[in-house]
């Protein structure tokens, strides 16, 4: 063998040399060398033994094993998958994706500092910005609409330390451009965090486009059954770390063993389930942009999408479609109480299709398309059901609540 085939050879413990796809199934998984079991166990203890100087645990660089809520047996080789799937140095683990947001944040910024943040972002996330960081840090923010980068360009400051959006926004579907918004950020010192939940790997990689920081609620794709809570921070080992020593050794929010390697085993599939999340996902927006009983629909994947998300996302568009239905509250409540294959619930990135209904307040409504203010929001977390089922679920649905087709 050459050396130039040993060196392009793929070797399952060598990211470099698999495609993600390979490194979904093998990354960060170590055969127990104990009893040769090929998947990590679940190791639940809460410490582990010290080196004999334990002094050496406070020294740069350490990278033992001393006490789970800082770092344990599943949250490292997790880590390890993650990091390398997103393209970045190094990840951080938490309890729940709105910790790991909260970690990003907290490093982040100091009192005095000023931020600005999509007006359309996760409901909490949102409610952090707009109340809790302003009255217990004195962070000063501005919201805006994050396609508009004349408006944000406008809106920085000396102060500005940071700008934060989704690549996808929740849940109106509107996609930001990261490349642009990473300029913007890096000319005027300040860091672009991106909340990625929706478009994890290999649908996009924000890393890839400047982005400093990605996070992940790995409750949804990553977990992919809705039985784990998790969240990620990637990015620059440098950056990571602060995160690792202040936010989560000091706070706390740590992810319980468990539940990493809940995860762990989720994320083993999830190049195959975003496929298929995309696939449905495409096929539902069409049926429902082709029914006249169907308001207003926004999917990233249809061609009267404001904005062009090729650039940024590959392989498909995600598996969140948005909508808005004719008629009464009534109607649309008649209509989701009829689904049968359906389930009315929040979260997203299970493997069964959910669906929420909301009339937004009039506050965080106000940066919606004008049909999502009149008639409500209605957001199709799709699942991996045959495609044939959810629309004539949908179909049925909304032949009770509107009657048939004319």
């Amino acid at each position: 063998m050459t050396t130039e085939q040993q060196r392009t050879r793929p070797d399952k413990h060598h990211y470099a040399s698999l495609t993600g796809d390979t490194w979904a199934v093998h990354g960060g998984n170590h055969a127990d060398a104990t009893t040769g079991a090929i998947r990590t166990p679940i190791i639940m203890a809460n410490s582990y033994l010290l080196p004999q100087d334990p002094t050496t645990i406070d020294a740069p660089g350490f990278d033992g094993l001393v006490y789970t809520r800082e770092h344990g047996a599943n949250q490292r080789g997790l880590e390890e998958k993650l990091a390398a799937l997103d393209h970045g140095e190094a990840a951080v683990l938490f309890g729940t994706g709105m910790a790991a947001l909260h970690a990003a944040f907290f490093t982040v910024l100091n009192p005095g500092d000023h931020a600005i943040v999509s007006n359309v972002v996760y409901m909490r996330v949102a409610g952090l910005f707009d109340s809790l960081l302003p009255a217990k840090l004195g962070i000063d923010v501005d919201f805006v609409d994050i396609t508009d980068l004349n408006a944000v360009r406008d809106l920085v400051r000396p102060n500005t330390r940071l700008i934060h959006t989704e690549v996808i926004a929740n849940p109106d579907l509107r996609v930001a451009d990261i490349a642009t918004l990473a300029q913007i950020a890096h000319a005027n010192g300040a860091v672009l965090t991106v909340d990625s939940t929706l478009t994890p790997p290999t649908l996009a990689r924000p890393l890839e486009h400047g982005a400093d920081l990605v996070v992940h609620s790995l409750t949804k794709y990553y977990n992919g059954h809705g039985d784990a809570m998790g969240g990620v921070v990637i990015g620059s080992s440098a950056l990571v770390e602060q995160i690792r020593t202040g936010a989560l050794h000091h706070v706390g929010g740590a992810i319980s063993p468990f539940n990493a390697w809940l995860i762990m085993r989720g994320s083993t599939t999830l190049p195959l389930r975003l496929q298929r999340h995309c696939e449905n996902a495409q096929a539902v927006a069409e049926f429902l942009l082709d029914d006249p009983r169907v308001a207003h629909v926004t999917y990233p994947g249809l061609p009267n999408h404001p904005q062009l998300a090729a650039a940024q996302l590959r392989g498909g568009y995600g598996g969140i479609v948005s909508f808005a239905l004719n008629g009464r509250h009534e109607d649309r409540l008649r209509f989701v109480n009829d689904l049968r294959v359906i389930t009315s619930a929040v979260s997203l990135g299970h493997d069964e299709t959910l669906v929420a209904y909301e009339q937004y307040p009039q506050g965080p409504a106000a940066a919606f398309d004008p049909v999502f203010q009149q008639h409500g929001l209605i957001r199709l977390a799709i699942g991996l059901e045959a495609t044939g089922d959810l629309i004539a679920d949908l179909d049925a649905a909304l032949t009770t609540a509107y009657g048939p087709l004319p």
